[in-house]
């Protein structure tokens, strides 16, 4: 079974057959869903972020899904949101 350094590095360098020169960026991605941190990816279009989170999904075997934030987004658009009704209350 490889080590944590060579699965590090199979990830690596497998994100690298999609997104070419950015080995830093990579990187701190990596290390920070491996301290099971959250990363806000931002940057000029075109770029390839969206590449670089999709490249990370398929590597890892994880789903991959993308929300376009716009100004008016509010959080409960993508979390939801629960609404009291006093008439389901049993007490």
């Amino acid at each position: 079974m490889p080590g944590s350094h060579s699965i590090a590095e199979m990830v690596l360098n497998n994100i690298e057959r999609a997104i070419v020169g950015k080995r830093e960026a990579v990187e701190k991605v990596l290390i920070a869903m491996v301290s099971h941190g959250h990363v806000l990816i931002e940057d000029v279009p075109g770029v390839g972020k969206t590449t670089l989170a999709k490249a990370f999904a398929q590597s890892i075997g994880c789903d991959f899904r993308r929300i376009q934030f716009t100004p008016d987004l509010l959080p409960n658009d993508i979390a939801g949101v629960s609404i009291y009704n006093q008439k389901n209350v049993r007490i």
